[in-house]
């Protein structure tokens, strides 16, 4: 570690005492992250609260055998640390981060490549909301799914943070986009994010609105965070050469599956999560979107809706809320 500065040897943390409800995330103390040489150290002003820290608390989401085994997986603050090979960052920079772990905390170990500034007017609960959801959403529409401008793009769960994002990155780049919710308050927040068409999942049937708005042609990509049994439902409205990307399993990970129209019409289902990538992985995507969204940030085209935020030591409202899915955008927690 170079260039440090006076660091406590403690900070505050949240753990996940074991496998179980909201209750199980507690307060503790624990030792500072130990810095590789390729990471720098951020005092966290804000982190973000996604689904995965919802899965990883129940049970249901394996850490990685080389993350930090507390939750929280993107973060924003101030470098007060930096590693002998960690270039390009500098004490007392902004910076958001996607975090292997550790975010839930007063300090987070990052590698330097899985970071950028923050975007200009963005405060730090707005730049907390960026990596996990953005990283996420920009690697599987536009690196693997290839979303190209006039096509039609269907995201589920538009009103959550993966799908502010999603609606936003696509509508960027000029795609007809289309995404369900489920409630008129929600599908209303979805129109005032970009979206070109809502679609309420409980009192109307989504294949067959979302195909008509096609005028008959098909979607092009999915954005799947439901799975289950919505997968059949979408490769029978998908278009030729469509593009299903599944990204979890809120509606399970298993369904029966009819692959007759995927042979005939080229329809492509891949599946990917972010925390398993490689660093140079990470880096590529941090890389990629940086190039193609930095200045749509900076200018304020592209930004977060940030619904609540709650102070670190009250994680587990913050899950209780997620859970309820009555939020529409992201929940965060300050670190003061």
């Amino acid at each position: 570690m170079s260039n440090e500065i006076h660091l406590p040897s403690k900070m505050r943390a949240i753990n996940i005492k074991e496998p179980g409800g909201p209750e199980m995330l507690e307060v503790t103390e624990v030792p500072l992250p130990t810095l590789k040489a390729d990471d720098i150290l951020i005092k966290n002003s804000a982190v973000g609260v996604n689904r995965p820290d919802i899965a990883q608390r129940t049970g249901h989401y394996p850490v990685p055998a080389d993350a930090n085994p507390l939750p929280g997986l993107e973060v924003a603050g101030t470098v007060v640390a930096v590693g002998g090979e960690a270039v390009s960052w500098n004490i007392g920079d902004e910076v958001m981060g996607l975090t292997h772990g550790g975010g839930y905390a007063e300090y987070s170990s990052v590698n330097f490549s899985h970071c950028l500034p923050w975007p200009k007017n963005f405060t730090p609960e707005m730049a907390a909301a960026v990596p996990e959801n953005f990283y996420t959403v920009y690697y599987n529409i536009f690196m693997r799914s290839k979303l190209l401008e006039g096509e039609y793009f269907l995201v589920h769960g538009g009103s959550s943070g993966i799908g502010v994002a999603a609606i936003q990155l696509a509508k960027a780049k000029g795609a007809v986009v289309i995404a369900t919710a489920g409630s008129d308050e929600k599908c209303q927040f979805c129109l005032d994010q970009g979206a070109d068409k809502v679609i309420n999942y409980k009192t109307e049937e989504w294949p067959k609105v979302a195909f008509d708005f096609t005028d008959g042609n098909g979607i092009d990509v999915v954005l799947d965070m439901v799975t289950g049994d919505y997968v059949q439902k979408e490769i029978n409205i998908m278009a030729r050469d469509g593009r299903i990307a599944l990204i979890a399993f809120l509606g399970g990970s298993k369904a029966e599956i009819n692959f007759g129209r995927v042979l005939r019409d080229r329809i492509t289902i891949s599946g990917s999560t972010l925390r398993p990538q490689t660093n140079n992985e990470k880096a590529l995507i941090t890389s990629r979107f940086s190039k193609d969204f930095t200045d749509l940030m900076n200018k304020g085209i592209v930004k977060p809706h940030i619904f609540r935020v709650f102070d670190l030591e009250n994680a587990s409202k913050a899950h209780e809320l997620m859970e309820s899915s009555q939020h529409m955008g992201k929940i965060i927690l300050k670190v003061i």
